[in-house]
């Protein structure tokens, strides 16, 4: 019963820290304006996923002391975490070079994998196959990329904080659903969830404060981490947190590969993303953030847990999983040049 009332105070902490940082943004002007590349047309508060970030962090201290998660996996997601949401936060009020944001970005990537001893096994066919040293490269390129496009994919109210949740509330349920009693696996994800409903509060379409890149980058590289320590747990759900995060990853990689062959930069903001495309086709983000909630749980959910349960192999339930989403993307044009009049 106490993690319940430890969940309940993350959320009140993240929710109170929120509206601290909203006081704080208002008071000293620190304001998104709204330019051509944006999809919101009011200038909003902005850095409020420090909330969400200071609430996992302090969560992950004391789920530590207390000896209910691993201390090598709290250490792994504290310091990818702080270093990530530093980097965003000095991005959010300055400017650092492409590059060496992405050299923070792998130093994070490869910090955790110290910690959580490289790359778990991928079940391919149902054939574990050992990656090695191999691992450690693959794993970088996966919570880097991970990392970015929650970034990307932050982008309409409420958008980044919902698949957040819906990820971690997945994670969450295959191991309560499962007879495998790893403490790590459930109350990270459960903790990472909480700071983040507490961050909707305000977030929610239409958005009192935005998150930023200290908590979308936070984000992304939380749940690539959570994802390989449940993979470390039970093989499988490594896809079936890859079939949780379908919305984002096809999205963004959709839109990054149509990019890349038009001969884009980019590393240049854009909003040719399908769900910005469909929030102007709506006029709205809030059908849209809705849409990403149904997709999430009616779809992706059940074959996340089909796979995970072991009744459907993993990259045939990936790519069944994916195929609407791919249509989907194409049908609101993502990547795509943004028609001008």
């Amino acid at each position: 019963m106490h993690f319940f009332l430890m969940m309940a105070w993350i959320g009140l902490g993240s929710c109170v820290l929120t509206w601290a940082l909203r006081r704080y943004a208002l008071s000293r002007s620190l304001m998104d304006i709204p330019n051509a590349r944006s999809s919101h047309s009011v200038p909003t508060p902005r850095g409020g996923g420090v909330a969400i970030v200071l609430s996992y962090l302090a969560a992950i201290v004391v789920l530590s002391y207390l000896g209910d998660v691993w201390l090598d996996v709290g250490i792994a997601l504290f310091g990818a975490g702080l270093a990530i949401a530093v980097l965003g936060f000095l991005d959010d009020h300055g400017h650092i070079a492409a590059r060496w944001r992405l050299l923070g970005h792998f130093a994070a990537a490869f910090w955790v994998l110290f910690w959580l001893d490289g790359m778990p096994p991928l079940v391919l066919f149902g054939v574990p196959v050992e990656l090695g040293w191999l691992g450690y490269l693959f794993g970088a390129l996966y919570l880097v990329w991970l990392l970015n496009l929650y970034n990307f994919m932050d982008g309409i109210d409420g958008i980044a904080s919902v698949e957040a949740i819906c990820v971690c509330a997945g994670g969450v349920l295959l191991v309560a659903s499962s007879w495998v009693g790893d403490g790590t696996a459930l109350l990270l994800p459960l903790a990472l969830g909480a700071a983040v409903a507490g961050f909707l509060i305000w977030n929610f379409p239409p958005a009192k404060i935005f998150m930023g890149d200290a908590g979308s980058g936070f984000l992304g590289i939380m749940l690539g981490a959570l994802s390989l320590q449940a993979a470390s747990v039970n093989p499988q759900w490594f896809w079936s947190w890859l079939i949780l995060l379908g919305v984002f990853i096809v999205d963004a990689t959709f839109t990054l590969g149509r990019r890349l062959l038009r001969g884009d930069k980019v590393y240049e903001a854009h909003r040719s993303h399908a769900y910005q495309y469909a929030s102007r086709r709506y006029g709205r983000h809030l059908p849209v953030t809705l849409a990403v909630l149904l997709i999430n749980i009616l779809w992706l959910l059940p074959w996340a847990f089909a796979v995970g349960f072991g009744w459907l192999d993993g990259v045939l339930g990936l790519i069944i999983s994916y195929l609407p989403l791919v249509v989907l993307a194409i049908v609101y044009r993502a990547g795509e040049l943004e028609k001008t009049s």
